[in-house]
């Protein structure tokens, strides 16, 4: 993981060093949007309103609108301006119980580590936030953008959930609750019988993403029947080296290994066969050359005499 923030959480006059780390990430497949016909992407350019002409990302500022239409354009140096305290800095303004801080308010999950200068105020911090059972509420800055936050333990490490504002969490404004709906008792009963039947721990890792998974199917099989579309201009990526897994290349490689041995075996057979076959042929051949020189020799060669025997005296 790389760290998104650096800064340090302020609770009283401790200051604790840390790296703010995304605590979450949305699994899904990205689409593209593209012309059916062909596969082609669709472009989408930054043009003005006034010239037709399309604008580059150095000359684009924010601008805000006034209900007269007219607007005021706002610069980096006017941004630049603005204070904001919190920019490097989680403060922490009080605790609470934890049940008050409700789930509706939550934005976002990060992830606080200690830089190595503040790991003893960090885990002294941790321990006696885990062992109040509160939450810290907080304040912190966020590209640009100043949010309420809450510090909570969760696995030996300190979270920080940026909260909404509550301008920003919306009213229900529903018809039926301004009617008088009746509910008997027995119903009320049954239904809290049937809730305490159905309760049990709750266990994320029990569930999964069907809808995800079964799209990824769909787009792995059009993958393998070859569905795909290459528009027109569009070069193939030359293939990208893929990790190595050490299992499979040992298994590719005795296969490789057996495959050569059994290629190598029918012709080593042949030729032995081969060989076979010719050397007693030669053999032959070679005796048949040798009979007429040996008889040859046999013939020029002069006769074997036994030396006498010297007589005694």
């Amino acid at each position: 993981m790389r760290s998104i923030w650096t800064g340090a959480i302020s609770f009283g006059l401790v200051v604790i060093p840390v790296k703010l780390y995304a605590a979450t990430e949305q699994r899904d497949i990205t689409f593209r949007q593209v012309h059916r016909a062909d596969g082609a992407r669709i472009q989408f350019r930054r043009v003005c309103t006034l010239d037709g002409e399309e604008v580059p990302y150095s000359d684009i500022a924010k601008g805000y609108e006034l209900p007269t239409g007219d607007m005021v354009v706002l610069t980096d140096d006017d941004l630049a301006e603005l204070p904001l305290v919190t920019a490097h800095r989680i403060e922490v303004l009080h605790f609470a119980a934890s049940a008050q801080v409700e789930p509706i308010l939550a934005a976002k999950s990060y992830y606080l580590e200690p830089e190595q200068t503040g790991t003893r105020a960090y885990v002294l911090f941790r321990d006696a936030l885990e062992e109040s059972g509160k939450v810290a509420v907080a304040k912190v800055a966020l590209r640009q953008r100043e949010a309420l936050a809450a510090l909570r333990v969760r696995e030996g490490v300190i979270t920080l959930e940026t909260l909404l504002w509550p301008d920003e969490i919306r009213k229900p404004d529903f018809a039926f609750l301004d009617e008088d709906i009746e509910v008997r008792s027995q119903e009320l009963k049954m239904a809290s019988s049937l809730i305490e039947t159905m309760t049990e721990d709750f266990e994320p890792d029990q569930y999964h993403d069907a809808y995800r998974e079964a799209l990824e199917a769909v787009v792995q099989a059009k993958v393998e029947g070859n569905d795909v579309v290459r528009p027109a201009g569009v070069e193939a990526p030359e293939p990208k080296a893929q990790p190595a897994d050490l299992t499979e290349i040992l298994r590719a490689s005795v296969a490789a290994l057996k495959n050569d041995r059994a290629s190598a075996k029918p012709a080593k057979t042949a030729a032995n066969a081969k060989l076979a076959t010719a050397k007693p042929a030669a053999r032959a051949k070679t005796r048949a050359k040798a009979a007429p020189a040996k008889a040859k020799e046999e013939k020029e060669a002069p006769p074997k005499t036994t030396p006498r025997r010297k007589a005694s005296a």
